[in-house]
């Protein structure tokens, strides 16, 4: 393999590292708050997919917009699924709070394919996000510049509102101590309820970031990004914002060399994914970063 052709797979496997890293940033928040993995995460990237489609394709709304409402919508649909799945088992054991999100996945996925159908609909990509440079023998695709800039200034706005708000000074005291937050007066469903909002939002953002990549949506579309991000989550160390960060990067980057290296174990992609993950959990068990909660 020559230089510009590493490069150029090297920026690919960044870019799908970005999306990863964006997704496993919304299971780390909720893990690191209230030790839940929130099996519906991907499914709810899938739903913010649709709200963006219809947005454009249904209601003819400018594609910026449609995005902006869609990630809006799943922010709401995170507090709903927080008040009405898993607020009603919050003091339960944490087997019921699992069940029940897989439960929520589950119903995520079949609803779409009642309401949504089976069938995949392509998804609009705006013009500028299509074209292709060329630097020094490296074809750049576009969009594949656009996602770790997004991804960075997404990220750059969830460590300002963990670090420089009482929001996310709340967020990180419930992380340590929900019990004695609750006894100092915070409303502790509510900034529950926020982070469940900003995981979303970010599951959304790279939902709509993964249907311009793979420019086709279906009702199961969430399952592999989904699982892949939890594989980043766990990797960088759950509950650990800049550990999802560097999961997601380094499962990204790994997945495309290996591809790009090994052409014929393409088809065991996903499978080194797992098996990286299963390897963390012998050999590291609490990540690569270590701390398991948010910052």
């Amino acid at each position: 393999m020559d230089l510009p052709l590493f490069l150029q797979q090297l920026l690919n496997g960044i870019s799908l590292g970005s999306l990863y890293a964006l997704i496993a940033i919304g299971y780390t928040m909720v893990y690191g708050i209230i030790r839940l993995i929130n099996f519906a995460h991907g499914d709810i990237l899938m739903v913010s997919t649709y709200f963006a489609y219809f947005g454009i394709s249904v209601y003819a709304l400018p594609w910026w917009l449609s995005v902006v409402v869609a990630i809006l919508l799943t922010a709401l649909l995170g507090i709903l699924i927080d008040l009405g799945a898993y607020r009603p088992v919050r003091h339960a054991p944490r087997i019921s709070a699992l069940i029940t999100a897989i439960g929520v996945s589950f119903l995520l996925e079949n609803l779409g394919l009642v309401v949504f159908g089976g069938r995949p609909r392509a998804f609009y990509r705006p013009d500028f996000l299509n074209k292709t440079y060329e630097l020094v023998g490296v074809h750049i695709f576009s969009l594949s510049i656009w996602v770790p800039v997004v991804t960075a200034l997404l990220l750059a706005l969830v460590f300002l509102l963990l670090y420089r708000t009482r929001v996310g000074a709340a967020m990180r005291a419930v992380a340590k101590d929900m019990e004695m937050v609750q006894l100092m007066g915070i409303d502790v469903n509510r900034v529950i309820s926020l982070t469940f909002a900003v995981g979303s939002a970010l599951a959304a953002a790279g939902g709509i970031m993964w249907a311009m990549k793979y420019p086709q949506i279906n009702p199961l579309m969430g399952i592999i990004p989904g699982l892949k991000a939890f594989v980043a989550a766990v990797i960088g160390g759950i509950g650990n914002i800049h550990g999802a960060v560097l999961g997601g990067l380094l499962l990204g980057i790994t997945e495309i060399l290996l591809v790009a290296f090994l052409p014929s174990l393409a088809g065991y992609r996903d499978a080194f994914a797992f098996i990286l993950l299963i390897l963390i959990l012998l050999f590291k068990p609490t990540g690569l970063a270590g701390k398991d909660t948010i910052g």
